[in-house]
Formats: structure tokens, C-alpha cells, sequence
């Protein structure tokens, strides 16, 4: 089940994992960084596009940011 306050969660550890600022972060999405703030606080969610890109970007599923799974890999079957 989709949790918007686990995505912000797993995001916010996600960029802390790597060491950046929620600026910087907003930075390479072309974002602000009151943008990034509210990702994380799960007042906002991104664009799909955007949620797929910081999937991306960090490496992991899109699964496991929205919530849906604790793998952070996708299983291809």
C-alpha cells in the first residue's frame, strides 16, 4: 500500500545516504529546496516522471520509495 509519509521518509534517508543537502537535491531535480522540504515531510508528492527519476537516481525501485516493497531492488522474474 502507498504511503506518502514512508516516501518522504525513505527520500529524505535516501539523500542523507549520499550526503546532500534537501538544496542540493532540488538542485539536480530543478526543484527548490522548499520543494524537496515538503517531499519529505509527505505534504507533496512529485510528478511521476520525477518520483521515477529520484528512483533512478538513487538506485532502487520506484516500489520501494512509494512504500510498496522493503526491497530496494526490483525482482525481475
Amino acid at each position: 500500500m502507498f504511503s506518502q509519509k514512508l516516501f518522504g521518509e525513505r527520500l529524505r534517508i535516501l539523500r542523507q545516504s549520499k550526503h546532500l543537502t534537501v538544496e542540493q537535491l532540488g538542485k539536480e531535480f530543478n526543484v527548490s529546496k522548499q520543494t524537496v522540504s515538503r517531499w519529505e515531510l509527505g505534504d507533496r508528492l512529485p510528478a511521476l516522471d520525477v518520483a521515477t527519476a529520484l528512483a533512478d537516481y538513487f538506485d532502487v525501485s520506484l516500489d520501494y520509495l512509494a512504500g510498496r516493497s522493503d526491497n530496494t531492488k526490483e525482482i525481475k522474474i
